[in-house]
């Protein structure tokens, strides 16, 4: 049991650390808030390509912890990935008001009481049948994306940050209950590897393109609460997740308080970033 929150616990560290390194490597290429051309220029940015590292890493401290953990815990702390994110670029220079620290004692809060109220195990066994639903719910999310990029009004917004919510949803869900063979070839034959792999992609695309029409706030509001509102809902209805006996309260509250923390956390990222860049000279900008 104590194997699976320390896993969870690193997973979380390296998501968000792994963002802020990803974030460095696009901000000294120069391709923050520029095009899609311009991320041409990351190829020569070794920082980046070590956050894509450590977020693969934490990805896959993820998957063990997901195969001893419920969903609604793990996914959970993966949202609030984002207060690590916001803490470590505190201690590099960035700002971080009242609000933002409140936020993340909040959240905090919120994951102390999910982490109590969780009863650790494996997850139910799914059909084989509903493997292969989860590979190909990639399919619906594509055409999300399709409809979005030839329409630029709000909604197409939404539906790109709820596409993305619902591809990390299948990708911790599969996670949840991929079923490691003996031999690592094995798993090219394992459908929930290949929904992993494929969803998320789709999720990545997803919130890159939502990020690119909407506001961070906006964006990953949706995306947090719809990822870890489906994949909880799946976990605790039909993959045996439990909450221990008693615990049902606290479990409820720690939910809201953990989204809504992480959901706070980066509105008051984005706005302090956003006044950075209104304040500072633009030669100064790196």
């Amino acid at each position: 049991m104590a194997l699976g929150y320390a896993l969870a616990v690193l997973a979380t560290l390296a998501s968000g650390s792994g963002s802020v390194l990803a974030s460095t490597g696009v901000r000294r290429a120069g391709a923050y808030g520029g095009t899609s051309l311009d991320l041409i220029a990351l190829r020569r940015q070794w920082l980046y390509f070590l956050g894509l590292g450590v977020d693969l890493l934490g990805f896959a401290f993820a998957a063990a912890a997901l195969h001893r953990l419920p969903l609604f815990l793990v996914q959970s702390m993966l949202a609030f990935s984002v207060g690590v994110t916001a803490t470590i670029s505190v201690f590099m220079g960035s700002r971080l008001g009242t609000p933002g620290w409140g936020a993340l004692g909040v959240g905090a809060a919120g994951l102390i009481l999910l982490g109590v109220s969780a009863d650790p195990g494996p997850a139910a066994t799914l059909p084989p049948q509903w493997r292969w639903v989860l590979v190909f719910m990639a399919v619906p999310v594509a055409a999300i994306a399709l409809y979005a990029r030839h329409h630029h009004h709000v909604w197409a917004t939404v539906a790109l940050a709820f596409g993305a919510g619902v591809s990390y949803s299948i990708v911790g869900i599969s996670a949840r209950t991929v079923d490691f063979p003996d031999a690592v070839w094995r798993l090219v034959l394992e459908p929930a590897a290949w929904a992993i792999a494929l969803n998320g992609l789709a999720a990545a695309v997803l919130f890159a393109m939502a990020l690119q029409k909407g506001g961070p706030t906006t964006v990953t509001a949706i995306m947090f609460t719809t990822n870890t509102a489906l994949s909880s809902a799946v976990g605790l209805i039909y993959l045996d997740d439990r909450v221990r006996a008693g615990y049902t309260t606290a479990a409820a509250a720690g939910f809201i308080l953990a989204i809504t923390g992480a959901i706070a956390v980066a509105h008051y990222t984005a706005d302090t970033r956003q006044k950075g860049r209104s304040t500072t000279p633009a030669g100064m900008l790196s």
